[in-house]
């Protein structure tokens, strides 16, 4: 479980509060889903647990419900985006190596074109 501290200075801990604004497009208990700032595709939506979680890697037998929300959530986003039909990306990145920026728990929630190969082959 996270500190105050580690909760104060989180950038999606404050968006979850509110002091930070963001377009939400969708909200519950546990989760909270807001437009991508710097959008990759044209539907970029992060899908976040309100509690704070660093990443995937933190996850615990008790977070079973809240997985299965954030998934919930993406499906029905997906459909009220229009890419239910035309296919979509859920991505979770995990550690800096993954490319994962802000640390607290986040699924991009992407489509709306074609989105090619999940990472570009190396050398």
């Amino acid at each position: 479980m996270a500190d105050d501290e580690e909760r104060s200075s989180c950038l999606f801990c404050n968006i979850v509060a509110g002091s930070i604004p963001a377009t939400i497009v969708r909200e519950s208990d546990r989760v909270l889903a807001f437009r991508d700032i710097t959008p990759r595709a044209p539907t970029h939506i992060l899908i976040i647990p309100k509690e704070h979680i660093a990443s995937a890697a933190e996850l615990e037998d008790r977070h079973g419900d809240l997985l299965a929300d954030i998934h919930q959530a993406a499906v029905q986003l997906a459909g009220a985006e229009g890419i239910a039909d035309s296919g979509w990306r859920l991505i979770s990145n995990v550690g800096p190596d993954s490319g994962q920026e802000v640390f607290h728990l986040h699924y991009h929630l992407l489509g709306g074109r074609p989105l090619g190969p999940l990472v570009t082959p190396t050398g």
